[in-house]
């Protein structure tokens, strides 16, 4: 994409430098804590009370997605560079 200045009238492009490499980490981290809490669930659901197993698991999916999201969002604006094209 590429635009023109409005105080300089200098053209710019904006490019993203995001790989996978840079949110493969959070998508592990992600999955382990989804690991756990059904394995906690499950752990919970041969006690009388299962749905103390069910409430907890849906309680960590729903409060670690934020997270995950706040973590995606955050990185990919990071990556974004507005860079001044070279004239020709």
């Amino acid at each position: 994409m590429t635009t023109t200045s409005p105080l300089h009238g200098q053209p710019y492009s904006i490019r993203c430098t995001l790989t996978f490499g840079d949110i493969y980490p959070q998508i592990l981290i992600w999955m382990a804590v989804i690991f756990v809490s059904l394995a906690a669930g499950l752990a919970l659901m041969g006690t009388s009370k299962p749905i103390f197993a069910l409430v907890g698991v849906g309680l960590i999916l729903v409060l670690s997605l934020p997270f995950l999201l706040f973590a995606f969002i955050t990185t990919l604006l990071n990556h974004i560079a507005v860079v001044p094209e070279q004239a020709p």
